[in-house]
């Protein structure tokens, strides 16, 4: 029997709160989606947005770009077998099946706020932003928090972050590195400047490697 993830009732967690720390290291985290109240599955966070946690030793909000989910069951043994069912079919007939997953993400590290907390959740303040590792993650079982857009449009004023994950290894890094261009793109509405000013960044980190520049580039739209 699945146990949920302890939490406050959901009309007491901030609206933006998706996911809990349930292992971190220096440059990434793996968070666990927290349950939903009814029979749905766990919003996934997509491929290239952004989300936060607080490191709450130092205060420092830390920031991060989704890189990796699954959706799997919570026992590691049995895996999931085809049933034929709808989803509606899965909610009257086979409820349990809900309880027994757990929805995943992994996020790498971009940069941090420092003491960023602001009374039960990270809010967007004057502090400045850093777009380097910070001198720890988050603590297992912090909150984690989608991010506001107004937050990653400041946030990526600099475009140092896109470095740290063109140095990634063993993730598709150009798509990666396209799906969060893409998602800042349209956060900005369609800023062409910004644009522009990024694909000059991207253009000086892959040393005048244009076939990788343009396969990134034409992956970005509205």
């Amino acid at each position: 029997m699945r146990l949920p993830l302890p939490r406050p009732a959901a009309g007491n967690r901030h609206p933006s709160h998706i996911a809990e720390v349930i292992e971190t290291s220096t440059a990434e985290f793996l968070a666990q989606c927290l349950e939903p109240d009814d029979l749905t599955f766990p919003v996934m966070p997509a491929f290239g947005s952004w989300v936060k946690a607080v490191e709450e030793e130092a205060g420092n909000l830390v920031y991060a770009v989704v890189y990796y989910a699954s959706t799997s069951p919570i026992d590691s043994v049995h895996r999931a077998r085809a049933l034929g069912l709808s989803l509606q079919e899965l909610r009257e007939q086979q409820p349990q099946i809900f309880a027994m997953l757990k929805t995943e993400f992994r996020a790498a590290i971009v940069g941090f706020q420092p003491h960023g907390l602001i009374a039960d959740a990270p809010l967007l303040n004057q502090s400045s932003f850093y777009q380097h590792l910070p001198p720890r993650p988050p603590q297992l079982h912090q909150a984690v928090y989608e991010c506001d857009p107004a937050e990653v449009i400041q946030f990526t004023e600099k475009l140092d972050f896109l470095r740290t994950l063109l140095q990634m290894n063993g993730v598709p890094v150009d798509a990666l590195v396209a799906a969060t261009i893409r998602e800042i793109y349209q956060l900005r509405k369609a800023d062409r400047e910004w644009l522009v000013q990024a694909g000059r960044t991207l253009s000086l980190y892959l040393k005048d490697d244009y076939d990788r520049l343009r396969t990134i580039l034409g992956q970005i739209h509205l």
